[in-house]
C-alpha cells in the first residue's frame, strides 16, 4: 500500500562562505534557521517534521518564503539525505521541482521524453507504449521535434507535467509551478492530478495558492523556518486554526 511516513525529519547544512563573486550551488537547501557565528555557521532547513500519509491523501505544503517546502520535497525524493530522523515511502515517485529539472536543452521534446523516462527507470518498451500519449496530452504538436532550449515556459511546463503523470506515479511530489501553464492546460492538469489521486496516489502540493490547495488537497502542512507549525485536515487549517500565511 502507497505510503509516506516521516517522523522527526531534520536537515541541517553548515553554510560555506566563500570570498568569490561566483554564484552559490543552486542544489543546496534555501531558507532555514542559521545558528553559529563568523565562518562556522549552520542551517537548519528541517527541524523535526513528522506527518503520515496514506493512499488517497494530498498535502497542501504552505509557508513562506524560506520555510522549508522545497527542501521538504527534495527529502522526500531522495535529493537531500536528512540528517537526522526517518523517512519511510512505499510506492513509485515522480517529482515536479523545476519544470527543466532533467531536461537537456539541445535536445528535442522527444528526445527528452525518452531521455526522463529513461531516468526514472522506465523500460523502452513503457515508453515508446506512452509517447503519442505524452506528445498529445502536452499539446505541442510539431513543437516536439525542436529543441527543448527554444519551448518557452509554458510549453516546458506541459512537457514537464506531461512525462512526470504518464506513467501514474503513486506518489507525485509538486513545487508551484503549474501556474505557468496557460488557463486551459491548468485545468486539465487539475483534473488529471484528481484522476491521479482517486487511482490510490498521493500527492505533496507545495503552494501559495489557496484556491488551487482547496480544490487539490485533503490536508494541509505548514512550515515556519523548518520547522511544522500545523499539520492536519484542510479543513481545520482554512477554518483558522493553523492558517498564518
Amino acid at each position: 500500500m502507497v505510503s509516506i511516513r516521516a517522523e522527526n525529519l531534520s536537515l541541517t547544512y553548515r553554510l560555506r562562505q566563500k570570498l568569490t563573486l561566483a554564484p552559490r550551488d543552486k542544489r543546496m537547501p534555501t531558507g532555514g534557521r542559521i545558528v553559529g557565528k563568523g565562518r562556522t555557521r549552520f542551517v537548519t532547513a528541517l527541524d523535526g517534521v513528522s506527518f503520515e500519509l496514506k493512499a488517497g491523501d494530498r498535502l497542501g505544503l504552505v509557508g513562506p518564503n524560506g520555510a522549508g517546502k522545497t527542501t521538504l520535497l527534495k527529502v522526500l525524493y531522495g535529493v537531500f539525505e536528512p540528517t537526522s530522523g526517518s523517512v519511510e515511502i512505499n510506492g513509485r515517485v515522480d517529482a515536479l521541482f523545476n519544470i527543466r529539472l532533467g531536461f537537456r536543452p539541445e535536445a528535442t521534446g522527444r528526445r527528452n521524453i525518452v531521455l526522463r523516462g529513461l531516468i526514472n527507470g522506465w523500460s523502452e518498451q513503457e515508453i515508446e507504449a506512452r509517447m503519442e500519449e505524452i506528445i498529445e496530452f502536452s499539446e505541442l504538436g510539431d513543437f516536439i521535434d525542436l529543441p527543448f532550449k527554444s519551448y518557452s515556459q509554458g510549453m516546458a511546463a506541459r512537457l514537464a507535467f506531461s512525462v512526470a503523470t504518464s506513467l501514474e506515479p503513486e506518489i507525485l511530489l509538486m513545487d508551484e509551478w503549474i501556474g505557468a501553464g496557460d488557463p486551459a492546460f491548468q485545468e486539465k492538469a487539475k483534473k488529471r492530478m484528481a484522476e491521479r489521486a482517486e487511482k490510490a496516489g498521493i500527492i505533496v502540493l507545495a503552494s501559495h495558492n489557496h484556491a488551487l490547495l482547496k480544490k487539490t488537497c485533503n490536508k494541509m502542512l505548514e512550515l515556519e523556518k523548518g520547522s511544522a507549525t500545523f499539520f492536519g485536515m484542510l479543513g481545520e487549517f482554512f477554518d483558522g486554526k493553523g492558517c498564518k500565511t
